[in-house]
C-alpha cells in the first residue's frame, strides 16, 4: 500500500469505528493479528471494540496526528464518551471524558496484522471523578 492508500484505509477504519460498524472489521483486520503484543484473532479485536462500545455507547475516536513509515503507521487520537459501565478501571459517574490514545499498527496485505493502543487510564479516572 502507498502512503496515500494507507491514509485512506485508516480514515475508513476510523469512520467504521465511530459508526460502531464492527461487522466491517474484516475489511481492516487480518484473521490472525496481535493486539497489544499478544497473539489473537480479528474476533478478539472485535470483542474488545464491542466491549468499549458497550461500556461507552457514545465512544468517539478523533484522529489528531498520523504518520506512515512503509507498512507501519502511528496515530494520536482523542477519545471521548460517557461511560455507562466500568471502563479501563473507571466507574461511570455520568461525567464524560476526553483522553489521548496512541496507536501503532502494521499493515500487510491491506489489513492490520499488529495493533497496539495505549490510553491514559489515570487521566480518565481523574476526569470521571469530577
Amino acid at each position: 500500500m502507498s502512503d496515500v492508500d494507507v491514509r485512506e484505509f485508516y480514515r475508513r477504519y476510523i469512520e467504521a469505528l465511530n459508526a460502531h460498524e464492527f461487522d466491517r472489521m474484516d475489511e481492516f483486520i487480518n484473521d490472525e493479528t496481535t493486539l497489544n503484543g499478544e497473539p489473537g484473532t480479528r474476533d478478539d479485536v472485535i470483542a474488545v471494540l464491542k466491549g468499549d462500545a458497550d461500556a461507552v455507547p457514545d465512544f468517539h475516536w478523533e484522529l489528531q496526528e498520523f504518520a506512515v513509515d512503509g507498512d507501519r503507521l502511528a496515530a494520536r487520537l482523542i477519545n471521548t464518551g460517557t461511560p455507562v459501565k466500568e471502563w479501563l478501571g473507571a466507574v461511570p459517574t455520568g461525567v464524560s471524558f476526553e483522553i489521548v490514545e496512541y496507536a501503532i499498527y502494521q499493515v500487510r496485505g491491506g489489513r492490520f496484522v499488529h495493533m497496539t493502543a495505549l490510553h491514559d487510564a489515570e487521566v480518565l479516572q481523574r476526569q470521571l471523578a469530577g
